[in-house]
């Protein structure tokens, strides 16, 4: 009997992430009637994708494939929900079904038709090269030796790829525009290749920029749905776009976003600190309550994980002790960002069902933290003078309640240090998340900064608030320890 009451308490954190997992999936009922698709999008790629203050795309200039699909989606009558991430995501995404869809300034390439089903074409592209105003690169004759950046997946990246020996460059890679315009400005990159469109409109918003030669690598652009898969959509976005096409609609659309009167009217006017503050208010607190709310729910599916699998790393039963031993150096040994990517992403496969952002955030933080934790409790536990447990057991006490009334108060305050450093680096950990999409304060930070390109000013708001809220955190938790110690 000594064993049955752990045994019911190792359930918890698995039937805790069962439960995740079932309100993830929809009743058959529901699936079979659903008709919101979900559409992936990049995140940072204007002029195809513009965010409004508040991080979403319900502003009047969403963008050229923002604005399209809106047309398409109202004369098909579909609804769609958008999900934001990086371009990379949003490919890897879509080909594990976790998105019904993307449009997010894609070029057709054969590498990716092999994929992908792609619709017919809204757009030619090309692939430029930007240096810094006062840079003396004239040519990619002059590229040899230099460092070039490049954005993940796309293809800029496979044109940079594709001239890199004939050119002798090196290649940094970037998830978004962004920051590998800010690097190529601040001297750490020599140039960078990326989207033509994009680039003449970060240029008129001040990157300090300027294109080098003539646009390469045209290709055309397309809405893209996972290969055999949701066809109907892509039916419906050609019939769309054929007639977007025959109005003359789809003209207009481009034309409002690419011309050079359209993109200087786009210009941010205030960019001082303050100015960021106030115009991007609403944002900035709604990226602060996801970090908040992700921090607190992971923090407590963490610790209940945590604590099970300290108690089984302590148990006399070898075969909980073994189990827990390969838990914490499986979740510890695996980088955070692969397991979001893997939860996110590639569960859906496994599963057959999609997971909520929210719900893989929190998988990911209880796993990952948990397993860190596990080992700060088995620690804490097994630094209890084992005279407690040989009182405590000698006295008749059953093991569990040896462990709950002698042992674990004594233990708790030997871990109490160490598990408030972890729940700081939990909070920290969140801002990982957002490479998946997750809306948190990273990512709220990495989205203001496509809209206004003041990469600085805005990570140096972002930053004073990441110690702000770690600076209350440290504080509160201070306070009970020095409660629990008297």
């Amino acid at each position: 009997m000594r064993f049955a009451k752990i045994k019911q308490m190792l359930l918890i954190p698995f039937a805790a992430l069962l439960m995740l997992v079932a309100l993830a999936m929809p009743g058959q009922a529901q699936a079979a009637s659903k008709k919101t698709y979900i559409i992936g999008t990049d995140q940072t790629f204007k002029p195809f994708e513009i965010q409004d203050k508040d991080g979403t795309y319900n502003g009047k200039n969403p963008g050229i494939d923002i604005e399209i699909l809106q047309e398409i989606a109202k004369h098909e009558n579909f609804k769609y929900e958008l999900k934001i991430m990086s371009f990379n995501a949003d490919v890897q995404a879509l080909q594990s079904g976790q998105i019904d869809g993307m449009i997010a300034g894609m070029s057709v390439t054969e590498e990716r038709k092999k994929t992908i089903d792609f619709s017919n074409s809204y757009y030619t592209d090309g692939v430029c090269l930007a240096v810094a105003k006062d840079s003396k690169i004239t040519s990619m004759k002059d590229l040899k030796g230099k460092t070039v950046n490049v954005k993940t997946g796309t293809t800029s990246a496979i044109y940079a790829k594709s001239i890199q020996k004939k050119y002798g460059f090196k290649l940094k890679y970037y998830t978004n525009s962004n920051t590998s315009w800010a690097d190529v400005k601040a001297g750490n990159a020599d140039a960078c290749f990326d989207d033509g469109p994009s680039l003449r409109y970060g240029i008129a918003n001040g990157t300090g920029l300027r294109i080098v030669g003539k646009q390469v690598s045209n290709a055309p652009l397309a809405f893209a749905v996972k290969k055999g898969e949701n066809q109907e959509l892509l039916k419906m976005f050609n019939d769309g776009l054929a007639w977007l096409k025959k109005t003359g609609r789809l003209k207009k659309i481009v034309n409002k976003y690419t011309s050079k009167k359209a993109v200087k009217s786009q210009v941010v006017a205030d960019t001082s600190i303050l100015g960021l503050i106030k115009d991007n208010a609403g944002a900035l607190l709604q990226g602060l309550w996801m970090t908040i709310e992700l921090s607190i729910v992971g923090i407590l599916a963490a610790l209940v994980f945590g604590l099970i699998l300290g108690i089984m790393g302590i148990t006399e039963h070898k075969f909980w002790h073994g189990l827990a031993n390969v838990i914490i150096y499986i979740f510890r040994g695996i980088p955070m960002m692969v397991l979001a990517f893997f939860i996110y992403i590639g569960m859906p496969t496994l599963l057959g069902h999609k997971l909520p952002l929210f719900t893989a955030g929190i998988l990911t933080l209880m796993l990952d933290e948990g397993a860190y934790i596990g080992a700060i409790v088995r620690g804490g536990f097994e630094s209890v003078d084992v005279g407690q447990w040989e009182a405590a057991r000698s006295l008749g006490l059953p093991y569990y309640k040896a462990l709950w009334k002698v042992v674990a108060p004594q233990g708790f305050k030997l871990m109490i240090p160490s598990l408030v450093n972890q729940f700081i680096i939990t909070l920290k950990d969140t801002s990982i998340l957002s490479a998946i999409g997750v809306m948190d304060l990273t990512q709220t930070g990495t989205n203001l900064i496509a809209q206004n390109f003041q990469g600085f000013k805005m990570w140096l708001i972002i930053a004073v608030m990441y110690l702000i809220i770690i600076t209350l955190l440290t504080w509160l938790s201070n306070y009970i320890q020095k409660k629990m110690q008297h």
